[in-house]
């Protein structure tokens, strides 16, 4: 079934297998709304079961990735509303990061410029991110009389750059410019900003490429064994080995060995 949204651009490129979902309100610095939280959502737990998408780039129009929730779409829309309607609102939040890790395929940020709030959370849920040198980031939620433990920020964060740097970057909520990011270990890598969305098609390209059964175990072992003592961890890695040495992924990368030549991944 074809995966459509009308809150955000999306664009599967059959030919190369690759999905590109654009934040397209530029105006607005690509603030989220509830319809893009919800249609993001919808949209990554679609893509697990898109057989025809090995690879994701997440990326926005304009001179920011996301800047977070909309001030006046959001956050002023909350403001009074009844607890049980904002824990309806924070588990939505939260569900998208959770479709988002548990989506199979690489997902590549292309942070094209400011990143901020729940933009950072969501840049920090994809797999890879490739930043422009103009893409500053900050975790603002304890600025505005919120907690920095927003979105499985303090989940993801620490295993990202440190308890430490997770620690400072939660609780006081300033910027650090791109170099800085990088140099953490939040930013793969940090390029011109017309290089930005290239390099992130590139390296969306080879992973698309590459055995997407096998991808999708590791990610999912990333995220599982964060929280297992190390027994249960090799146990895990054992059964999920044994399943891909019985893919013909397996098969084809010997056969391709044999022949001196590339492997073609199904």
């Amino acid at each position: 079934m074809p995966i459509a949204a009308t809150s955000f651009e999306y664009n599967q490129d059959d030919s190369s297998a690759i999905a590109t979902i654009t934040l397209n309100r530029a105006e607005r610095l690509n603030a989220l709304t509830f319809q893009v939280y919800r249609e993001l959502r919808d949209t990554f737990r679609a893509l697990a079961h898109e057989p025809g998408v090995r690879a994701v780039v997440l990326t926005g129009k304009g001179r920011a990735f996301c800047s977070g929730g909309d001030v006046e779409d959001i956050i002023g829309a909350l403001l009074g509303k009844p607890h049980e309607e904002l824990v309806q609102f924070t588990r939505l939040t939260c569900d998208l990061i959770l479709a988002m890790r548990e989506c199979p395929q690489p997902v590549i940020g292309a942070l094209n410029g400011l990143v901020a709030g729940a933009g950072a959370v969501i840049a920090s849920a994809c797999d890879f991110r490739i930043a422009a040198e103009s893409a500053k980031i900050a975790f603002l939620f304890t600025r505005v009389g919120l907690s920095g433990a927003d979105m499985g920020a303090t989940w993801l964060l620490p295993r990202l750059v440190g308890f430490g740097k997770a620690t400072e970057l939660l609780m006081k909520g300033e910027f650090i410019d791109a170099l800085e990011a990088q140099r953490i270990g939040l930013y793969h890598r940090v390029v011109g900003a017309e290089q930005v969305l290239p390099e992130a098609l590139a390296l969306a390209k080879k992973l698309a490429s590459g055995p997407s059964f096998a991808l999708g175990v590791t990610k999912d072992a990333l995220q599982r064994e964060a929280t297992m003592d190390l027994r249960a961890a090799l146990e895990f890695e054992a059964q999920a080995q044994a399943i891909c040495m019985e893919s013909p992924n397996f098969r084809e990368a010997h056969a391709a060995f044999l022949a001196k030549r590339d492997p073609e991944f199904v």
